[in-house]
């Protein structure tokens, strides 16, 4: 029998991936869309239980592959009815996933890295470092987890999980191919069957990346703004010095023409005295008045050590009226999970130790600043 460390994770594959592997052991393609329907559909982990492939194959299977998950190590219920998986990944690295439900849809939170390198001074997970990237298995095991979970607690069999949003820990077009192979699974009929419009990937703004994805994956694009100019944007996400709001929009103009979504969401954390002023709506509405965009405004979800706090209501909601007087969309993200630490990286910091991840966090720091405009 072939040694386990070689044996090939099929949750790593997409059906192109499970195509070619199963080629590679002298099978038939129709074989890659049982076994995705076993593991994705069903929540079949063991070759044994899937009963319309034959015992020469499973015992094939048993030899050259293994369908592993990560593990779930803490839940965490909200009063609200949102829920956080706490899950440990084999070399003992952990992450998060939230879940948020709503009357009609069910939203995922995924994350796509061990912490996260961008530094963006708002957020919890930026403040931790960054350890690596998860692999395909990883991030498309949260999804399965997740549906696993929520059918089992409900006690029905139906999805739970109606939208999946790349929005947890981490930086997601910095993990490129992984994310790409679970967003394609995401939406495959033979997985989980998510229409391209319920599955978004969230990045702050690496540019190069945003055209290789027009390229490669048609999914909705959020954009992690927060700033309606370069000076405020260089404080609150780093990333902008490399890739000012110029480049970034222009590579958003460029996504909307090639993949034909009707717009892009653009998600503002709403910082008390921060970037919450009326003049910044208002450059907000000059800077993307020739973009077809809405607005996601979101509360901020205070942390242990932040230096910001959450912008009231009244100005929240001023904020809001200013861009719709300007016939933007803008939605308020409705505050949840607060008495389980929902907002991202908050549980992990709390239980995951940081010393691993601070010297590549601060060697990732000190590279971008180089590339920040003298």
């Amino acid at each position: 029998m072939m040694d386990s460390a070689k044996k090939i994770n099929l949750m790593d594959l997409d059906r192109k991936g499970m195509v070619d592997f199963f080629a590679s052991i002298g099978e038939k393609p129709f074989r890659a869309q049982q076994v995705l329907q076993w593991i994705h559909q069903r929540g079949v982990t063991e070759f044994e239980q899937m009963t319309d492939i034959s015992k020469a194959l499973r015992e094939k299977l048993l030899a050259a592959a293994e369908i592993n998950v990560p593990e779930v190590i803490l839940t965490k219920p909200s009063k609200d009815g949102t829920h956080k998986w706490l899950m440990r990944m084999p070399d003992g690295n952990v992450i998060e996933t939230v879940y948020i439900p709503e009357a009609n849809r069910g939203t995922l939170c995924v994350s796509s890295q061990v912490g996260c390198m961008m530094t963006c001074s708002f957020c919890s997970t930026g403040t931790q470092g960054f350890n690596r990237n998860l692999k395909t298995s990883e991030v498309i095991g949260q999804v399965w987890l997740a549906v696993r979970s929520l059918s089992k607690e409900n006690g029905a069999h139906d999805r739970q999980v109606t939208n999946v949003v790349m929005m947890g820990m981490g930086e997601p077009l910095l993990n490129f191919d992984n994310v790409v192979k679970a967003m394609s699974l995401m939406m495959d009929d033979y997985a989980y069957g998510l229409s391209k419009r319920r599955v978004t990937l969230s990045t702050s703004g690496l540019v190069p990346e945003i055209y290789e994805l027009a390229k490669n994956l048609d999914v909705s694009l959020a954009i992690s703004l927060h700033a309606p100019n370069d000076e405020l944007r260089n404080e609150l996400v780093p990333i902008n010095r490399k890739y000012p709001l110029k480049q970034l929009l222009e590579a958003c103009q460029h996504y909307l023409t090639i993949s034909p979504h009707k717009s892009i969401t653009f998600e503002y954390v709403m910082l008390q005295e921060v970037n919450d002023f009326p003049e910044h709506a208002e450059e907000l509405v000059r800077l993307l008045k020739d973009l077809p965009c809405k607005f996601n405004l979101i509360p901020f979800n205070p942390f242990p050590g932040t230096k910001y706090e959450r912008s009231s209501n009244n100005r929240i909601h001023r904020f809001k009226a200013i861009l719709e007087k300007a016939d933007f969309v803008a939605t308020i993200r409705k505050t949840r999970g607060d008495d389980i630490d929902a907002a991202c990286g908050q549980l992990v910091g709390q239980v995951n130790d940081r010393t691993t991840r601070q010297a590549k966090f601060n060697q990732y720091k000190t590279s971008l600043n180089k590339g920040a405009p003298q």
